[in-house]
C-alpha cells in the first residue's frame, strides 16, 4: 500500500502571519489552528496542505525543497505576490530560466513557473 501526501510542514516564525500570506497566495483557508501549528488548505477534505509549526530561530540557509507555483499569467502572478509580502531573491538560478524565485515573509524560497497543465511540461 502507497502512502498519500497529507500535508507540508513549514517551520515558522510567525505560523499565523505566514499561514496567511500563503492563504493570499493559494487562495486557501485555515482549516486547523491551535497554540502549535496552524494547517491550511483548498478545504478540510482536500489533500496536502500546507502545515505551520512555531519555532524559535529564524531561516538562515536556502531551503532544501520548495513549493513551485504554475499560474495561468507569471508575470501578473509575480507582481501579485510580491504586493502580498514576498521578495525576489537570487538563488544563483541566473537571467534566462523560464521561473521566477521569489521568498516568503519568512524567507523560505518558492518559484512561480511558467503556465504548465502537466507534470511533463
Amino acid at each position: 500500500m502507497a502512502s498519500s501526501w497529507y500535508t507540508l510542514v513549514v517551520d515558522a516564525h510567525d505560523m499565523p502571519s505566514l499561514a496567511r500570506f500563503w492563504c493570499e497566495v493559494l487562495d486557501w483557508r485555515v482549516v486547523y489552528e491551535d497554540e502549535d501549528e496552524v494547517t491550511i488548505g483548498a478545504n478540510p477534505e482536500a489533500l496536502p496542505g500546507l502545515c505551520f509549526v512555531s519555532v524559535p530561530e529564524r531561516k538562515t540557509v536556502k531551503n532544501r525543497l520548495h513549493i513551485d507555483l504554475s499560474p495561468d499569467d507569471q508575470d501578473a502572478e509575480v507582481e501579485r505576490i510580491v504586493a502580498l509580502g514576498a521578495t525576489r531573491v537570487d538563488v544563483g538560478q541566473g537571467d534566462d530560466v523560464s521561473w521566477v524565485v521569489l521568498a516568503d515573509p519568512e524567507g523560505n524560497e518558492f518559484c512561480v513557473l511558467r503556465p504548465k497543465r502537466t507534470l511533463r511540461d
